[in-house]
């Protein structure tokens, strides 16, 4: 008798730790495979070190073929053209086929920078820490910005969905043009489509109004919240500021030598589009178990789920899906994985919990939102010199969890559960 296949789609943070939690829950009762499009895991939180040199690339990537093969779990980095639901089956990049009985989407989202005119890397003005190449060709950038300095301009546009590290790069960059004794040439600005500083798209967790309003205060950067980025010109960027309502309430040219502004996401081309898989903006459909109710063999995890803002805004806010959030959907799918293999329905639900620590180069801020969506039961945010060693020993830690192959060690959940921290609702 075949065994049933379980196809893993996306070799990112989830993804990888996806595939080792679902291959331990399966006890070998079930074939698990990666598709990825490419063979190197990249630590997206370290990309911010990156692009200041703090960390080379290859520090923060680790070659994931043999680790999958140890652990005997197929692995194709050809990366997939299109989902094909209706026959359970990945379209690949080569023209092949990977047949599936159960499928876990964990794609991350298309970057969208061409939504806004001259954004991005690529065919615009403005650089990116969303990859780790992006984030090494940022560093060449600043190279070249640091001989002649001037205005930095750093942010999120409309529809973000993800503003930690638009936080943490306009403070690290504070932080390197200080060591520099170059800050004093550089004058600062923070755009954010967030209705205030420390939203988060979040509404807020704890104090981070009141927490990130003061960093900026106190390294001389001045903000624009509300902000739609209209256009952005090489040196220049078009910025409206909203007011309730729709209506612009100011307009911003803000001249820049050096700019980094997160785009909006949207869902990658191989799963968008599919009806009943999809929202408009290509984010896969889930219910409580993390699984799409037309497809109920397809789970989800990630960037690449659909979540509905936290409440109406003056401009597109986005949810953002932080990494222990994305680390209980793991533990939730895996969970539900096994009941099916076992000949139950599926009962686990993931917490959501978010456990962030936000780094500043000489300090930072730390938050817990229990769960990630308001109300919450736990909400509390503190800032010091410890975050930034803290980042430091998580970024080594994680990076140690994926050389192994394991998913979460027991001493990790043993942690987890003293601090009353947990994946899985009871």
């Amino acid at each position: 008798m075949t065994m049933p296949r379980i196809v893993v789609l996306g070799a990112g943070l989830g993804g990888t730790i996806a595939a080792y939690e679902i291959q331990a829950a399966a006890r070998r009762r079930a074939e698990v495979m990666m598709v990825s499009d490419t063979e190197t895991y990249s630590f997206i939180p370290s990309n911010p070190w990156v692009a200041m040199r703090w960390r080379k690339p290859e520090a923060v990537q680790i070659h994931l073929p043999p680790i999958f093969a140890k652990k005997k779990i197929g692995f194709t980095a050809v990366g997939a053209k299109r989902l094909h639901p209706g026959a359970k089956r990945l379209e690949l990049n080569d023209g092949s086929f990977v047949a599936y009985d159960y499928l876990v989407i964990a794609t991350g989202p298309d970057l969208a920078f061409d939504e806004i005119e001259g954004l991005g890397p690529e065919h615009g003005h403005t650089v990116s820490i969303c990859r780790t190449s992006h984030a090494a060709a940022a560093a060449d950038v600043f190279d070249r910005f640091v001989e002649n300095p001037g205005p930095i301009v750093v942010g999120a546009v409309q529809g973000a969905s993800c503003y930690g590290p638009a936080y943490e790069f306009a403070l690290i960059l504070d932080t390197e043009l200080r060591r520099r004794r170059i800050r004093d040439k550089v004058p600062m600005t923070f755009v954010t489509a967030e209705p205030y500083i420390g939203h988060l798209g979040l509404d807020g967790v704890g104090d981070t109004k009141s927490l990130l309003e003061s960093e900026l205060r106190n390294r001389h950067i001045k903000w624009v919240t509300n902000a739609r980025v209209a256009r952005v010109e090489a040196g220049m960027m078009h910025v409206e500021e909203i007011a309730e309502g729709g209506t612009v309430a100011h307009t911003h040219d803000l001249p820049f030598a050096f700019s980094m502004m997160l785009p909006a996401f949207r869902g990658v081309a191989a799963v968008r589009d599919i009806p009943g898989l999809t929202n408009p903006r290509g984010f896969i459909l889930v219910d409580k178990h993390q699984r799409n109710p037309a497809f109920p063999e397809i789970f989800a995890l990630g960037v690449c789920v659909a979540i509905p803002p936290t409440g109406p805004t003056p401009v597109p806010v986005g949810v953002p899906k932080t990494g222990f959030m994305i680390e209980s959907m793991v533990t939730a799918i895996a969970a539900n994985l096994a009941a099916i293999l076992d000949g139950k329905e599926p009962s686990a639900e993931a917490t959501w919990n978010a456990v962030c620590l936000a780094d500043f180069g000489d300090g930072g801020v730390a938050f817990v939102a229990q769960p990630q969506i308001p109300p919450r039961n736990v909400n509390w945010a503190a800032r010091g010199k410890w975050v930034h060693v803290a980042k430091i020993g998580f970024e080594k830690y994680f990076l140690h969890k994926v050389r192994r192959g394991e998913s979460e060690p027991f001493y990790e959940k043993l942690a987890l559960h003293v601090m009353g921290i947990d994946k899985l609702r009871m």
